[in-house]
């Protein structure tokens, strides 16, 4: 191997130029291409972090595109659902009760009005007067009281009464007497021992005796006391003679009450007003438009002022004279009032239907809500219950006329209206159907 080595002019050796600068070349290549690389690798890295930040912009803009997109499928598929209303099958609408008919012509009642008011009836009402004038012992019954036929509800101190019991035990011993003393002297006079003079006077002292005592007995009758009564009154303490029973005529209430214990009640006074109010009386004022298409017979719907309490009835009576006051003639009516709802002075108002009148299209008045100040009923259309508000026309008692709002053959419903309305706040019917 050749040396390459220089030797100096001192004696030293000294290396070949040639070979110090290609290593000096190579060194200087090696570092220009490592800057390089690590430039690259810098932009890459800032690329790459720029990118990362462009992404994350990018997707988050996406994001709230893709959410208000979705929203806005979310408020038009909710609007579209309102439009559909709602959808129920044949065993949900059963479930809740309800139930679809057509709309259809049909026929309404016309009515004529009549201003009336409760009474008690006539046939059951008694004012209770004392037949014997006396002194109030004891008062046993109170305004509103139940009372039964035949009971107590006071008592009285009568000297009248008192009276009129010994006159009767009286008459009935002169009665005895004079029997005995007839028959004695009939006997005689058959054996031609006494004359006939004797015997007739004998026989009229009789019937005298006989009359007084009938005279007696029927006074007492008229103060209400039987027969079975009289025949035991001899054996009756002597202390009772004075008292005199105030008793119900019949089963009722106490409907006024004119008696206090203590009192001098006469035998003209009214001690009670009773009452039996299970039927009353219905007068109605019937104007003389009305009179022509007024009859006895006609059914009427009677309710009170408030529409709280309303039954059905028939006119019994319509009087033949038209009042010179009024200028009304009067038709009643006889109410049953087991539950004495019907309490005599209520005023009502009465309905007579008088004629009928055709209609392109009636729904039963049941159906119709109101909801928002708006007449609504609920329409089958595209398989789905949907609310649509109507315009009420004429009406009766059970349908109205439709004047706008739905078609003839609509289907509607007829039954579970309420149930509808009650729901269209919260949602549908049952939470696990959202149609």
């Amino acid at each position: 191997m050749e040396n390459n080595t220089e030797e100096t002019k001192d004696g030293k050796k000294r290396m070949p130029l040639i070979p110090i600068l290609a290593v000096l070349s190579v060194l200087a290549l090696g570092f220009w291409f490592g800057l390089g690389q690590d430039t690259k690798t810098t932009s890459l890295a800032n690329g790459e972090e720029n990118h990362a930040e462009d992404d994350g912009h990018g997707h988050e803009a996406g994001d709230v595109q893709e959410k208000e997109g979705h929203k806005e499928g979310e408020d038009a598929h909710g609007e579209h659902g309102e439009e559909e209303g709602i959808k129920l099958s044949e065993a949900e609408m059963k479930e809740f009760g309800i139930k679809v008919v057509k709309a259809d012509a049909g026929t309404l009642s016309r009515y004529a009005d009549l201003p009336g008011e409760v009474r008690a009836n006539g046939d059951r009402l008694a004012h209770i007067v004392p037949r014997v004038s006396g002194v109030v012992r004891k008062v046993f019954k109170g305004l509103g009281d139940r009372v039964k036929k035949g009971e107590v509800m006071a008592i009285l101190d009568s000297r009248e009464l008192s009276d009129s019991k010994a006159g009767f035990l009286a008459a009935s011993e002169r009665v005895g007497l004079a029997e005995v003393n007839f028959t004695r002297e009939e006997s005689l006079w058959k054996k031609k021992i006494s004359s006939e003079q004797e015997y007739l006077e004998a026989k009229q002292v009789l019937a005298e005796a006989q009359i007084e005592r009938r005279s007696a007995e029927q006074k007492l009758h008229a103060l209400g006391f039987s027969n079975r009564y009289l025949k035991d009154l001899s054996r009756h303490p002597e202390e009772s003679f004075t008292q005199y029973k105030i008793m119900a005529p019949f089963s009722g209430t106490v409907i006024e009450k004119h008696i206090t214990r203590g009192e001098v009640l006469k035998d003209d006074t009214s001690a009670f007003v009773v009452a039996d109010l299970s039927s009353v009386w219905v007068d109605l004022s019937v104007y003389q438009k009305d009179l022509a298409v007024i009859s006895e017979g006609q059914s009427v719907v009677i309710k009170t002022m408030q529409g709280r309490i309303k039954t059905e009835g028939k006119i019994s009576y319509l009087g033949p004279v038209v009042g010179e006051d009024t200028r009304t003639a009067l038709a009643r009516i006889v109410l049953e009032n087991k539950d004495g709802q019907w309490r005599p002075g209520l005023f009502v108002n009465a309905r007579v239907a008088v004629g009928k009148i055709e209609s392109d299209l009636i729904v039963l008045k049941s159906a119709i809500q109101k909801i928002n100040d708006e007449d609504i009923l609920f329409v089958m259309a595209h398989d789905a219950l949907q609310p649509k508000a109507v315009k009420r026309g004429r009406s009766d008692e059970t349908h109205v006329e439709i004047i706008e709002g739905i078609y003839w053959g609509d289907t509607y419903v007829a039954e579970g209206a309420f149930t509808l309305r009650a729901q269209m706040g919260v949602g549908d019917l049952d939470d696990g159907h959202n149609h």
